[in-house]
């Protein structure tokens, strides 16, 4: 019998065999005890692996929406507050793991904790009782498909859609193995792009669809970046918003400009996109507003790291970079450079942290805020602003 000790910022339970060793287990939660469980990845200092049968479950414990949440949201068995205090938690734990003492962050939500995600790319599964195709997901720790039952993270719009290309595939006697996946998008309207990926051929480019962002609206690719859950990223330009204090603000990671042009379009504003299906969008972002006409905007196709001339001391710098964090290069120009304020959005607390570590000599951090982009799953987006010291 193995003891849950505490959930850990990869989102599974942490617990120790009797040899020692550390246990990785997902469909636990702290405090209880894990009789039987299946064994997932087998390393010589750990092991991970999906708890089957538990005594004394957690009070927090609730029933999951969905047979198939281990693959898609693995947290529908907690209790959506205590969801909100464990995000909290394992933020101040990423944080002091990096020799960085923070308060106990608070974390904004819409309080929609199912059918907010307006993107998803299901798996396509062959089932040979019936010799028809079904939506699937990958079962966690492994490579096998399992069929959906129901899923309750995506926007209705989307899974009804999928289903309908599901059926309008069977009719026509296709075959699943024929397909990697099928990706879908939809905007706040219930409109939906997007389509199916077919093996060893290049993935298609699908229609635009756009939103509108703070009574802006702004175009993007299905295929592309944009967020997952637009209420809650609105929550997040709000409090960005409040710390852009000088006139020129520079916006690295841009994707298609939703943070910058949301919170700085009438500033002398740059933005720094590097993957050229997102700059196209971003330029169209731009251009189609007849506001910036003045010139006081400029988009630019680069890496963050291979425009470091354009940071200056006198600027916002807005760093909204992928799961890897901010490249070397980058942090060593903004010490180099001292920037007046820096701030910092992440979906990866653990990168976050790292990063703000190394400009700390240099900057005191003045705010944090945590948001709950992701409801029911374990993944956290996280603010940090930072000012010059």
């Amino acid at each position: 019998m193995l003891k849950v000790e505490k959930l850990i910022p990869g989102g599974q339970a942490l617990a120790t065999l009797e040899n020692g060793k550390k246990i990785f287990l997902w469909n636990a939660l702290p405090g209880e005890e894990v009789v039987e469980y299946q064994t997932i990845k087998n390393k010589s200092s750990y092991t991970e692996g999906i708890a089957t049968k538990i005594e004394n479950p957690s009070q927090f414990r609730v029933e999951p929406k969905d047979v198939c949440y281990l693959s898609t949201s693995p947290w529908q068995i907690l209790n959506y507050k205590q969801e909100l205090i464990e995000k909290q938690n394992i933020i101040v734990e990423i944080f002091r793991e990096h020799q960085i003492t923070i308060d106990q962050p608070e974390i904004l939500t819409d309080n929609k904790d199912y059918f907010y995600r307006n993107k998803m790319e299901y798996s396509l599964y062959w089932n040979h009782d019936t010799n028809q195709i079904e939506l699937s997901f990958h079962a966690r720790g492994s490579h096998l498909k399992s069929p959906i039952i129901s899923s309750s993270i995506e926007r209705p719009e989307i899974l009804k859609k999928a289903k309908e290309i599901i059926t309008e595939l069977n009719n026509r006697g296709e075959e699943a193995r024929k397909y990697q996946s099928l990706l879908l998008r939809c905007n706040q309207k219930g409109e939906v792009s997007g389509g199916l990926y077919e093996n060893h051929k290049p993935h298609p480019t699908f229609p635009s669809l756009k939103d509108v962002i703070f009574g802006y609206e702004y175009s993007y690719s299905p295929n592309g970046f944009f967020q997952i859950n637009l209420p809650v990223y609105e929550l997040a330009l709000q409090e960005i918003k409040k710390h852009i204090n000088t006139d020129k603000v520079l916006d690295l990671y841009a994707g298609v400009g939703t943070i910058g042009l949301s919170v700085a379009r009438n500033k002398n504003l740059t933005l720094v996109e590097v993957d050229k299906f997102a700059h196209s969008e971003l330029v169209k972002n731009v251009t189609k507003e007849a506001e910036f006409e003045n010139g006081n905007i400029l988009a630019i196709l680069s890496k963050s790291e291979e425009v470091l001339d354009y940071i200056e001391p006198d600027q916002t710098i807005i760093l909204d970079p992928p799961r890897a964090g901010c490249d070397k290069k980058l942090i060593e120009k903004l010490n180099g450079t001292r920037p007046k304020t820096i701030i910092y959005l992440s979906c990866n607390p653990a990168t976050q942290a790292r990063d703000v570590k190394l400009l700390l000599e240099n900057y005191s951090i003045i705010n944090i805020k945590a948001f709950n982009f992701f409801p029911r799953t374990p993944h956290i987006e996280n603010l940090i602003i930072m000012e010059k010291k």
